[in-house]
């Protein structure tokens, strides 16, 4: 299902619901999703690493490897990590750029910003990371400014997605390369079946068995389902300017890796 096609979306037109949007299956004013997202990540800011282990198997490290390897990021580089969460991507980027790089460790959710700031800094992180709570649709960051911008598990949260990717696609430097990865469509029938019954019975279980809270991971769920297949945001990446817009499916379409470069 395209996000053209999603109940929240149907549900806008000329009667009055304009200003709606999808917060997981339930539509919410399009002013309160921000706060609510923030609600669900603050919640489950002190167990995410945890949580992220347990719900991928641990294949999520693999997923992230892979995006670190197609980044091109090397020495010297100006990197931006957007939605960096808990910092798994901005410590290998910050190997990569070394001392005469830097690396932007941004995140709209404060409660993770602090966990990732502190996580990093207990792992000896300092010179080259910087750490910025901005919002992926407003990024305060001039234009041209990165030579690579990443944005892992973030942007189906986002409510305008349109909007962030023309704003990525601005603070990156000609030639730069916007690197989104993100849960996605699976390409086989059965796989989809048996996803959707882990999804919807597991995670909700293991959130409330160890973080305590069943609610934020029924939103992850539903929101990983209100997100545009892989076709949908090549489109949508194109359409922000960017070129050579491709995607990688892993683990038979669970996640996607789309790539798209700055012309």
């Amino acid at each position: 299902m395209s996000e053209q096609q999603t109940p929240a979306n149907q549900a806008t037109g000329n009667n009055g619901q304009d200003d709606v949007t999808h917060f997981g299956f339930r539509n919410v004013p399009k002013s309160q999703k921000a706060s609510q997202v923030a609600e669900v990540f603050h919640s489950v800011a002190g167990k995410y690493d945890l949580m992220n282990d347990l719900m991928s198997m641990g294949i999520h490290r693999l997923w992230k490897r892979f995006t670190i390897e197609l980044s091109g990021v090397r020495p010297g580089h100006q990197v931006l990590d957007i939605a960096g969460g808990t910092g798994d991507l901005t410590m290998k980027f910050s190997d990569l750029v070394g001392p005469s790089g830097k690396v932007v460790l941004a995140d709209i959710n404060a409660s993770m910003l602090q966990v990732g700031r502190s996580r990093l800094t207990d792992r000896g992180y300092a010179g080259n990371i910087e750490y910025v709570q901005a919002d992926a649709e407003h990024l305060p960051f001039p234009d041209n400014n990165f030579n690579a911008v990443s944005i892992a598990f973030g942007l189906r949260n986002v409510t305008d997605k349109d909007q962030a990717l023309r704003d990525m696609t601005r603070v990156l430097k000609p030639g730069g390369k916007l690197m989104i990865l993100e849960f996605s469509k699976p390409t086989n029938p059965l796989l989809s079946k048996a996803y959707d019954t882990y999804s919807f019975s597991a995670l909700p279980l293991m959130g409330q068995l160890i973080a305590g809270d069943s609610e934020s991971y029924k939103y992850l769920a539903e929101s990983i389902r209100m997100h545009p297949d892989q076709d949908t945001l090549k489109g949508m990446m194109e359409n922000a300017g960017l070129v050579n817009c491709k995607y990688y499916n892993m683990t038979g379409g669970i996640v996607a890796l789309h790539v798209g470069i700055k012309p």
